[in-house]
């Protein structure tokens, strides 16, 4: 995995980081404030080479200090939220007073920094400086740097050189008294001993402040003698270089997924459009058959030799979250981009499902909407392991579903078409080929059928009795899943009393279409369903509902409904 980030990392230098900055805070040449500017209208800009201290040069020395240049609004203009402890007052106009004397120090080599100081040491500029803040609205949270009579020192060299030296004196790392072999690189080097911290956790279990991937804080951790990160030896460079790439995908590049977070990167230059990644979180115009042609359309590109450029490329995709500072790599997966299209294709396939409406393909959600809120990383990391590689959909999946499913008939809500989309899934990629998108009246499983008839029972009552409340749906449902042979037949008897309140024409058609379905069961009615046959009947009646729905079901109830006014 480390080789594997290394090979994408680009440019990268310890000391230096990329940031996204919002705001400028200016002045003119001796040190006027001539006010705060946006530097892009959403979050703001970014920058690529950043200055940055790691926590350990950030600690070191019992003094406040801050970066430089590019900082927290809270230390570089004391703007912070009303009811600000007076602690953590003090904690920011000590990293605000070492942030206006790295501009001082920093001037020797970029004499325009001087005037920044001036201004930010200024009491009475501050003032008007947090004035122009609030009118714009800007959150203490958001960084910002310092302009000059238009010089932007981010954008400059000239600082950088003063910059790598002064680092050096901050703190001075534990060294080993010899060279180690770097996990990373295979070289020798002398080891990091506290390496950087990933950001992008928050969410799913990391610190704001970031989290470790290699550390070695606790004794029942180290070996041969050996402390902190010498027990994984890494070089401060390499360290950098993991650390900033693996950060900057979380940034760009990060799925949440429940309580994970889901980031990928290819070993070769992909263009947008033809990122399959993106496929599965933002589907274009959320129709799954689109997403499907355009991976049918870049596979055959690949083999006909039309792709030479995407032939041969890999992918990495890691599933992560944080606890207790650290980081936590929950899955690895690694393979052809030819492959990964292949496979994304099928997934699109497998999960298509009609629409309630029974008229068109349902729209394909996200790929989150398949991992539902509370469902396990675990899981959530099997339907990836699922969606990447064509493996099998977990049979907690599907069993979660129906208990979804069920719950929502209980409670009179139409469960979410997504629900039998995964469920569709899971019986094709267990070998159910008969599985289709649409009504299958030939299917050979009487389970199927069972849910079939179900649904056309519930369909025929409320024909017949127009919105009774708790119906055949709401009261049965859940026990008819389960054991068909104990409550089907009373429902069919008790159909004949529905069918004697319909028209002779209306009366006829729904007394064919019972019969039909019942054929396929073949009067053998299954007195119990295991689960897997339960899903069967949870898609039977589904995608019958749906076909009654486009069909002559609708019109009928129409002429029903007309004949009672």
């Amino acid at each position: 995995m480390l080789d594997a980030l290394l090979k994408v990392a680009g440019r990268t230098e310890p000391g230096f980081s990329r940031k996204i900055i919002k705001w400028a805070i200016t002045c003119t040449a001796n040190g006027q404030f001539t006010g705060v500017i946006p530097l892009a209208e959403t979050r703001g800009r970014e920058y690529q080479y950043c200055p940055n201290l790691n926590q350990p040069e950030l600690v070191a020395g019992g003094e406040k200090r801050s970066h430089f240049l590019a900082e927290g609004l809270r230390t570089i203009a004391l703007y912070w939220e009303d009811g600000k402890k007076q602690k953590n007052q003090e904690k920011y106009r000590g990293k605000h007073k070492y942030f206006c004397g790295l501009l001082e120090s920093a001037s020797q080599d970029a004499p325009y920094l001087k005037a920044a100081a001036k201004m930010l040491k200024d009491e009475e500029a501050i003032i008007v400086i947090h004035a122009d803040l609030k009118r714009q609205k800007a959150k203490p949270t958001e960084n910002a740097t310092v302009m000059v009579d238009g010089i932007n020192p981010l954008e400059r060299d000239d600082w950088k050189e003063w910059w790598r030296k002064f680092r050096l004196t901050l703190y001075t790392p534990k060294k080993t008294t010899v060279k180690m072999r770097c996990f990373a690189t295979g070289e020798l080097v002398e080891p990091l001993m506290t390496h950087p911290k990933i950001k992008g956790l928050a969410g799913v279990g990391g610190l704001g402040t970031g989290d470790v991937l290699i550390g070695f804080d606790k004794d029942a951790s180290q070996s041969y003698g050996l402390e902190q990160s010498a027990n994984a030896a890494v070089s401060e460079d390499a360290a950098t270089a993991y650390a900033e790439t693996l950060s900057g995908l979380l940034r760009d590049k990060g799925i949440k997924l429940g309580g994970a977070m889901v980031t990928y990167w290819f070993l070769g230059s992909i263009p947008d459009e033809d990122d399959p990644f993106s496929w599965l979180t933002e589907p274009p115009d959320q129709i799954s058959a689109v997403a499907e042609l355009k991976a049918n359309q870049l596979l055959k590109a690949i083999k006909e030799g039309r792709r030479p450029d995407l032939a041969g490329n890999r992918y990495i995709a890691l599933v992560l979250s944080g606890a207790a500072g650290r980081v936590m790599v929950r899955e690895i997966m690694e393979g052809a981009f030819e492959s990964l299209v292949a496979n994304i294709e099928k997934w699109f396939s497998d999960l298509a499902i009609v629409s309630r409406e029974g008229n068109r393909s349902s729209p394909f959600p996200k790929f989150s909407s398949v991992a539902e809120d509370n469902v396990p990383p675990p899981l959530i990391s099997s339907l990836w392991r699922a969606a990447l590689t064509g493996g099998m959909i977990p049979t907690s999946a599907m069993s979660r579903t129906l208990m979804r499913i069920r719950a929502d008939f209980v409670a009179d809500r139409s469960p979410l078409e997504i629900r039998f989309s995964i469920i569709k899934a899971y019986l094709k990629r267990k070998g159910d080929q008969n599985m289709e998108a649409y009504l299958n009246k030939e299917h050979p499983h009487p389970a199927y059928h069972c849910g079939r008839l179900l649904a056309v029972l519930a369909r025929l009552q409320r024909t017949a009795l127009g919105d009774v409340g708790s119906g055949v749906v709401q009261r049965y449902y859940a026990a008819a899943s389960q054991t068909p042979g104990l409550i089907l037949g009373k429902l069919t008897t008790n159909a004949k009393n529905h069918l004697g309140k319909l028209e002779g024409g209306l009366a006829w058609w729904y007394e064919n279409l019972i019969a039909e379905v019942i054929s396929r069961i073949r009067n053998d009615v299954p007195r119990t369903l295991t689960l897997e046959e339960q899903s069967l009947f949870a898609l039977g009646y589904y995608q019958q509902l749906a076909a009654l729905k486009a069909g002559k079901g609708d019109k009928l109830e129409n002429i029903t409904d007309n004949n009672k006014e």
